[in-house]
């Protein structure tokens, strides 16, 4: 997917200009043109911070060219899924047809030296996961932990968070939020 030509359309499509949607989403006027002509690779967050300002939730943005289907599917193949991250973290939505979604759960894969981005995230609702191979580093305010292969998490997603793994080795995950703003 044309991240950039993608960004442009929906902007347009919401009849914004560059600096109205820089200036919703709290960004700078440059930042929006540089992801639109993809001089820049926007992180997750930095993205989903861009797609608050539409408002539009990192689903509806990647899965926005995509046909409608009549009938909801009930497994997702691992092909199936749709792939939201940036290029140094997978993030994959499990259920992008499902309608009217109220949770949005995830794959995610973090290799070594990977994070969410620069910026903490912070959203409403809450947020779940469970390591399923290796180790991530989880900032929640002010307090940071580590977690290792099958250990889990559970916080209010209002608190600022980050997620990185400055580890040797890939780190796997299964994550859930509420409500679905993935």
């Amino acid at each position: 997917m044309d991240i950039g030509a993608n960004l442009k359309a929906v902007r347009k499509g919401r009849g914004l200009s560059q600096r109205e949607l820089a200036k919703r989403a709290g960004v700078t006027n440059s930042t929006i043109s540089m992801i639109e002509k993809n001089s820049v690779s926007p992180s997750v967050s930095s993205l989903k911070k861009v797609l608050s300002g539409i408002p539009m939730s990192l689903v509806e943005f990647f899965s926005a060219d995509m046909a409608e289907s009549d009938t909801t599917p009930v497994v997702y193949r691992q092909e199936d899924l749709l792939e939201i991250g940036s290029e140094t973290v997978s993030m994959k939505v499990v259920g992008k047809e499902f309608p009217n979604r109220a949770l949005s759960v995830l794959s995610e894969i973090y290799p070594p030296g990977s994070d969410s981005g620069d910026d903490m995230l912070q959203h409403e609702g809450e947020e779940s996961g469970i390591v399923i191979e290796g180790r991530l580093e989880l900032t929640v305010g002010d307090d940071v932990f580590v977690l290792e292969e099958g250990d889990s998490y559970y916080f209010d997603s209002n608190k600022p968070h980050k997620f990185a793994n400055p580890f040797d080795t890939t780190c796997r995950l299964f994550s859930a939020t509420t409500p679905a703003n993935f």
